[in-house]
């Protein structure tokens, strides 16, 4: 186990959480949680857990993030007169 490195993660997914809580522009938040996925699929397999670590990151990173880009291309903006 590598304690130094899973502070580091745990200090990184809680920078890219609070952004993603904090951004208003959509697409950048939608960012933050795909890079949120991403490293906690690193802490995952730091921890040891490198299948869940390879789920994490293919179903949470990747399919997940995909969609979510996906539907915000899809929808318009609509103002509210």
């Amino acid at each position: 186990m590598h304690p130094e490195l899973e502070i580091v993660l745990l200090l990184v997914l809680l920078i890219t959480a609070v952004t993603a809580l904090m951004i208003k522009n959509l697409l950048t938040a939608v960012v933050s949680l795909t890079v949120f996925s991403f490293v906690s699929a690193l802490l995952y397999a730091a921890m040891g857990a490198v299948d869940v670590g390879f789920t994490e990151a293919t179903v949470g990173g990747g399919v997940t993030g995909v969609l979510l880009l996906l539907l915000i291309f899809k929808t318009t903006r609509r103002s509210s007169d």
